[in-house]
């Protein structure tokens, strides 16, 4: 009989690193690590601070790590913060004291018009040029706190190498727009369309909201096509039908093991991806809920292909926010990060298709249509305001 994973025994892996054509990646599965990190990160910067968050809140952790950034623009560091303001609850008066030391901030979409529309989900911090912390963690108190106090398993990259230098390229198209009152809708279409990641093993892809499908979607559907391995953690998964099917053919060729949220701050979110398991299950992939706490991990594994960055793998993240994702060329570094996918399993809940019928009564099938309806159609945030 299955036992519920208990989770104050469930430890969060320490931290490892991998190194490949030029690059360090750190890796921080836990949110103490991506935290203090983070905060060393600011308090040692010298020359610059490019930082983005979807999410940046006042509370027990964001009061610190603005403090930080008012501390390095005081000490004659070039600051420069853009938050989302759809994503972020604190307001002008909690990051006043940035520009009073001399940094520049902006929200990203000010005020409700075109520009509202967009939701910016990227998460970065540049630090002097050469290092770059990414991941799917914003600045608020529960991105940090251990499972048995309700927080995130998430992921953190603390990043070194060339690929830095496209991220503070693509930081300055970002920064430009937001400081730009007068900034339009199609300039920021123009950005996604036109961005070029480079032939290297090691590329910078965005997302965002283009009629032709961005960077980040070619890449990830090239590898799905003729792909034999994929493992995923996923925050949010309902992704479009084309991907679905994608993901059904892996399975028919190999093997798909996926990874899903037991526990959200969205309940409708975990409706949506049960709404799409069984045609999964009937393919033959294999499907897990993380049972220890919230999940909000944003984690691929295709072949010798590993992906990591701000990107769920659902509609609004595939083809109409502003995402970014990290896609490593390497095999070693794409077993290393199977074996961490195993660990986050082991905590898991196999959802057996035997289990996903027992579970699949009329109600439950409602539910779960009604979430997927809701989260394909609407900005997961505002589900989640409309299931408090």
């Amino acid at each position: 009989m299955y036992a519920e994973p208990d989770p104050c025994a469930h430890d969060f892996p320490a931290v490892f690193t991998h190194e490949t054509q030029g690059h360090v990646f750190t890796f921080m599965p836990d949110g103490g690590q991506r935290y203090q990190a983070l905060l060393a990160s600011i308090e040692e910067a010298r020359h610059r601070l490019e930082i983005f968050y979807y999410m940046f809140q006042d509370d027990e952790a964001g009061g610190p790590v603005r403090d930080a950034i008012v501390r390095a623009a005081e000490r004659g560091v070039d600051v420069d913060l853009v938050v989302d303001r759809f994503g972020t609850d604190a307001g002008d008066d909690f990051f006043a004291p940035i520009i009073d030391a001399g940094g520049r901030f902006a929200f990203f979409n000010p005020r409700w018009n075109t520009r509202y529309l967009i939701r910016n989900h990227q998460k970065m911090c540049i630090i002097d040029d050469e290092t770059a912390i990414v991941g799917g963690f914003n600045v608020s108190d529960h991105y940090f706190k251990p499972p048995e106090e309700n927080g995130w398993a998430d992921l953190g990259v603390i990043v070194q190498g060339p690929v830095v230098a496209r991220l503070r390229d693509w930081f300055a198209q970002i920064s430009g727009w937001a400081h730009d009152p007068n900034a339009q809708y199609r300039a920021v279409r123009s950005m996604v369309r036109e961005w070029d990641p480079g032939d290297a093993r090691v590329r910078l892809l965005v997302g965002g909201p283009t009629r032709i499908p961005s960077g980040w979607e070619q890449y990830i559907k090239r590898d799905f096509n003729r792909a034999r391995r994929l493992d995923m953690v996923m925050a949010y998964f309902s992704p479009p039908l084309s991907y679905r099917r994608l993901i059904r053919k892996v399975a028919d060729r190999g093997k798909v093991n996926l990874v899903m949220a037991a526990k959200s701050d969205n309940g409708a979110t975990i409706g949506a991806s049960r709404a799409l398991y069984r045609k999964l299950l009937k393919a033959g992939a294999r499907i897990f809920e993380f049972q220890p706490c919230k999940l909000h991990m944003k984690l691929l594994v295709v072949d010798e292909f590993t992906y990591f960055g701000s990107a769920n793998f659902d509609h609004r993240s595939i083809r109409i926010n502003l995402e970014m994702m990290i896609r490593v060329e390497d095999e070693e570094l794409a077993d290393r990060m199977r074996c961490y996918i195993a660990e986050l399993r082991d905590a898991s809940e196999e959802i057996t298709p035997q289990l996903h019928r027992k579970r699949s009564n009329p109600w439950a099938l409602f539910k779960w249509w009604l979430s997927w309806s809701l989260v394909y159609l609407l900005d997961y945030t505002v589900t989640r305001r409309l299931n408090p």
